[in-house]
């Protein structure tokens, strides 16, 4: 059988450094681009990879048999209705958009078409947060009572993706939709879902702009619960030095805890303990990429294989988030 050829719509420094590896690691193709940026499609024919100027092209010719959308926010839309209109399976990055209204429309284009849409919340397919979760499905910390988050970065008003200055939309409010909450934020609250097996019902947010000079926060702080009471707490943020501790996730049971180190990003490995009235053990899980992971995982689910990527699911979680940030952002 052929490997699956992958388009890919935005081909930025997400989609070149992480994503385009992943797909071959996974034994995929990047088939072609689409991006209008010569830089960037002068990087994808030096690699061999068809260029387009924009997604529909790209589909129309006939080499693109799964989608990977990496543009902006603002952009995520149209690349993700071309798709469902040509019956290509696309994976799109995280948030679902900048903005609710485009959210809900990507949800009718994926429901009209019946396509297979997935949202690239690479943290749910971490080996180590996989094996988390068999642990807490498994009863080794008893009842789940609280999931913790901290979850930082830095990017500062004169952050380039690609080092050459190019502008950091990320701060854009126009193009993210706001700042360091709606980028880093839905990861752990999709992640606290997967790991407690329920999802939140209610969710408060407090935004920070205080250390750099752009238009969104660059901080923040998120609380919530479940239904059954399983309550969550999340910092994320773009004002931690790289040199700090800055990303660690707890999941407090009533006998026992589980920490991992380390784990959530882009990049393999950290470490998880558990800990319970036996010790500190150490929790082996495989040193693979969320981002090999996850093409893997909707590699198998255009094949047919049962999947947990779910659009209803994640429109849920947008609209919960939508509420919060909405709110929170008339108080910054």
């Amino acid at each position: 059988m052929s490997p699956p050829r992958w388009g890919i719509a935005g081909f930025g420094w997400v989609a070149c450094d992480y994503m385009a590896p992943a797909i071959e690691a996974a034994g995929g193709i990047v088939a072609a681009i689409a991006d209008p940026s010569p830089v960037a499609q002068a990087s994808a024919e030096s690699a061999g990879i068809l260029s387009f100027d924009d997604t529909a092209a790209m589909l129309s010719s006939g080499e693109v048999d799964l989608l990977y959308v990496a543009t902006p926010n603002n952009a995520h839309l149209g690349p993700v209705r071309a798709a469902a209109e040509a019956g290509v399976p696309v994976l799109c990055e995280k948030p679902l958009a900048h903005s609710l209204d485009d959210a809900e429309a990507i949800g009718r284009a994926v429901a009209d078409t019946g396509v297979l849409y997935g949202t690239a919340f690479d943290q749910r397919h971490h080996p180590a947060h996989r094996r988390m979760a068999k642990l807490i499905a498994d009863s080794a910390i008893g009842r789940p009572v609280a999931v913790r988050i901290v979850y930082c970065c830095w990017v500062d008003p004169l952050w380039s993706a690609d080092g050459l200055g190019s502008p950091n939309w990320r701060a854009d409010p126009l193009a993210a939709g706001g700042g360091a909450v709606i980028d880093l934020a839905l990861h752990g609250l999709d992640l606290a879902r997967l790991l407690v097996g329920e999802p939140l019902d209610r969710l408060h947010i407090d935004l920070q702009r205080r250390i750099h000079d752009y238009p969104v926060d660059d901080g923040g702080v998120l609380s919530g619960r479940t239904a059954s009471g399983v309550l969550l707490t999340s910092h994320v943020a773009y004002n931690c030095p790289e040199i700090l501790p800055r990303r660690r996730l707890e999941v407090q049971g009533e006998t026992g805890l589980l920490t991992a180190i380390d784990t959530m990003g882009q990049t393999p490995g950290g470490t998880v303990t558990l800990t319970n009235d036996q010790g500190v053990v150490g929790v082996n899980f495989d040193e693979l990429s969320p981002f090999t992971a996850q093409v893997a995982a909707f590699q198998a689910a255009a094949k047919g294989e049962p999947h947990d990527f779910s659009i209803t699911r994640d429109l849920d979680l947008m609209r919960l988030f939508d509420r919060a940030y909405t709110r929170a952002r008339a108080c910054l």
